[in-house]
């Protein structure tokens, strides 16, 4: 591992390594969000997406009952529990994903398949409200490197998420989720400007300059 003129660090190829693994190494160590998040004990640099969304729409508040769909690591469930356990501790962060998630302080994490038919039914028995507050969708694909495909993907996910907001969202609650651009994002945006008062879109400045990622942002549900 070496220093260049710019202070950025180079990951020499070791034997066995990939150059795709050397590039993904070398941007961590370079990326100033990955390692404030690891100073500030974040499970992810995520984290930082989420509290500049929340910078922009004020979503979060003490008591909510919050579901964050594709939670894995943790990194938003974790800044989230921060604020609606802020006070009385009698808010709820929900974090489901398909992976495992190590346990976080106020966070309750659930091993799940969305798409799982009775998928609705198990996340109802765990929540302290009859309707969430807020859904979160940090949900993505594994992605191939086709642009067009990836974007199918991940579409197909945030369609998902949206059907979990039409049983689990309360009227006048808040959906965030993410999207890549690509075209057919133009159906979502439909479906979303029909059941939320205000849509829009947001590009963190924590995300990545050379990703194609974005989040929508529903405000109001109305349903």
């Amino acid at each position: 591992m070496t220093r260049d003129a710019n202070l950025k660090v180079r990951v020499k190829s070791a034997k066995g390594r990939k150059l795709s693994s050397t590039r993904w190494l070398e941007r961590q160590l370079n990326d100033p969000y990955v390692r404030e998040a690891n100073r500030l004990g974040y499970r992810s640099r995520a984290a930082f997406k989420i509290l500049e969304i929340d910078e922009k729409f004020k979503i979060f508040k003490p008591g909510q009952c919050i579901l964050d769909l594709g939670a894995a690591p943790g990194g938003w469930s974790q800044v989230v529990a921060n604020i609606v356990n802020d006070k009385s501790n009698s808010g709820q962060v929900l974090a489901i994903d398909i992976l495992p998630i190590d346990a976080l302080s106020g966070v309750k994490s659930m091993k799940l398949d969305i798409n799982a038919e009775n998928a609705i039914n198990l996340i109802k028995g765990e929540m302290i409200k009859p309707r969430a507050d807020v859904i979160l969708s940090d949900m993505a694909p594994s992605t191939t490197g086709h642009k067009a495909t990836d974007h199918l993907r991940i579409v197909a996910l945030l369609e998902s998420a949206l059907d979990i907001v039409d049983n689990l969202l309360s009227d006048g609650g808040t959906f965030i989720g993410k999207v890549f651009r690509g075209g057919t994002e133009n159906q979502i945006l439909n479906r979303m400007k029909r059941d939320f008062q205000l849509v829009k879109h947001i590009k963190p400045q924590s995300s990545r300059s050379n990703s194609s990622e974005l989040y929508v942002a529903g405000i109001n549900y109305r349903k």
